[in-house]
């Protein structure tokens, strides 16, 4: 299961289909409030989530996920700045820069998870 914070709705539409493409299910939400306000907290799985969120921004969400006992593992998308850089480092959270241009992000998503991009 991926479990995807991005606003930018055909950017998120895409990923969504990226993901499914690659047989995951998706979760997709549009800030980081409505992920912590559904009633199917994430238990398992991957988060990928953009930085620039409206309200909570997607490392903030991540500290709010894991003082609520949830550490999956997550990706955060961005153009990165020195200071997310480092914020993401601390959290232990690799960083896929924006633009998406090629598979970078499935395959980070799928080394995460243990899984090779033929499927294993």
């Amino acid at each position: 299961m991926i479990f995807l914070v991005e606003d930018d709705e055909p950017l998120r539409e895409a990923l969504r289909l990226t993901f499914e493409v690659e047989g995951f299910q998706v979760r997709a939400f549009a800030d980081a409030e409505s992920l912590l306000v559904d009633t199917e907290a994430p238990a398992g799985g991957c988060l990928v989530l953009d930085q620039k969120l409206p309200g909570m921004d997607g490392l903030e969400l991540v500290m709010d996920l894991r003082a609520r006992g949830v550490d999956l593992p997550t990706v955060l998308i961005t153009t990165p700045t020195a200071a997310v850089i480092r914020r993401a480092a601390a959290c232990g959270v690799p960083l896929v820069e924006k633009p998406l241009l090629n598979q970078t992000l499935v395959n980070t998503v799928l080394a995460l998870l243990g899984r090779d991009s033929e499927g294993g």
